[in-house]
């Protein structure tokens, strides 16, 4: 592999139609970036794309930042497959005059403290040949590396009226191994609607303009477009609070046929299902099920300007086969004070 950094934008589908044979529709290359953020979404399996009320929809529907009254404030950590595996997001969220809000979201996947023993291993024969089967490694030149994905989402919503929003993000993505980079610029865009009180709809498409990550290679990546669905109903005055059930499909054109949920030929569609149940405004328990074939539970509180929320998921498999279960805390800050409420409300 060569050692250079090709930057590349792409702002519409005709681009991807003129660069050279070596770019490639890479499936799963932007899965990193459909892991899921906040503990009050991935408690209900990642069903908020109609949901999406808070400073968490940079990510899950641009368009939902226009519910935004106030400025938020959001950090998660979670610790996967034994450590093995972080991953961190901090998002912050401000309205803007009457009608519009402005976010930013970075997310973070890294795997840390890789051995690198490519330069380790010398000629313990004296052959003069270097060759795993006969040589040694000398440990005192083995060295560190690590392999990080960054994406930085950049939002902007509007409420275009009093029941439909809309919302769109710019987003740079930074890919690190060992030595070799990649970068790459897509873009979502997504709306948010009520048809009726209490009944939201939404839908978020991903990567709308088919997202270009560039190697240091020479290799270029295309990550395909990604629309996801989603409907959700608040029951008001149930037990003293709301119950509100939301369902979202994601429907991909990678043509993942058996590794999707189902598919019809080269589409996919993927369900996330969730549950939501509050206790006068105060407690939140949550369930779900996801994309990835986890059953989810979560739970929060709320406190005066801070929401605390946890989420579990467990794959479906039996203990044998499947992977380590998944724990997430997320916390969520609102400057919820006169001074800082939304111009006109």
């Amino acid at each position: 592999m060569r050692l250079k950094i090709i930057l590349i934008f792409v702002v519409l589908f005709s681009t991807a139609a003129t660069i050279n044979a070596q770019t490639v529709f890479a499936k799963y290359a932007g899965e990193f970036m459909a892991l899921g953020v906040g503990g009050r979404a991935l408690g209900m399996g990642g069903a908020f794309v109609a949901v999406a009320n808070d400073v968490t929809s940079g990510y899950y529907n641009p368009a939902g930042l226009a519910n935004l009254n106030y400025p938020q404030i959001a950090l998660m950590h979670s610790e996967q497959f034994g450590n093995l595996v972080n991953y961190d997001y901090g998002a912050v969220a401000i309205p803007f005059s009457t009608d519009m809000s402005f976010g930013l979201s970075v997310m973070r996947l890294g795997v840390d403290g890789i051995p690198d023993t490519r330069n380790a291993l010398y000629d313990a024969n004296g052959d003069g040949v270097i060759d795993i089967r006969d040589d040694r490694l000398d440990y005192s030149r083995i060295t560190e590396f690590s392999n990080q994905d960054w994406a930085f989402y950049l939002t902007f919503a509007k409420r275009q009226s009093d029941n439909f929003y809309w919302g769109v993000n710019a987003k740079v993505i930074r890919r690190t191994l060992a030595e070799y980079s990649a970068t790459g610029i897509g873009f979502d865009v997504g709306a948010f609607y009520t048809p009726y009180e209490n009944f939201y709809l939404g839908a978020n498409l991903q990567d709308a303009t088919t997202t270009l990550v560039a190697w240091s290679t020479g290799r270029n990546e295309l990550v395909s477009p990604t629309l996801k669905i989603g409907a959700a109903y608040r029951l008001t005055e149930f037990l003293g609070g709301y119950i509100m059930p939301a369902l979202d499909f994601d429907v991909r054109f990678e043509n993942r046929r058996f590794a999707s949920q189902f598919n019809l030929g080269p589409v996919s569609f993927d369900m996330h299902a969730g549950l939501e149940y509050t206790f006068k405004n105060l407690i939140y328990v949550r369930g779900g099920y996801n994309d990835a074939k986890q059953f989810t539970v979560g739970a929060g509180v709320k406190l005066p300007k801070l929401n605390i929320d946890y989420s579990f998921a467990r794959f479906s498999e039996s203990e044998i086969d499947r992977l380590p279960d998944s724990h997430r805390i997320s916390i969520m800050f609102t400057l919820e004070e006169p001074r800082f409420l939304r111009t006109g409300l």
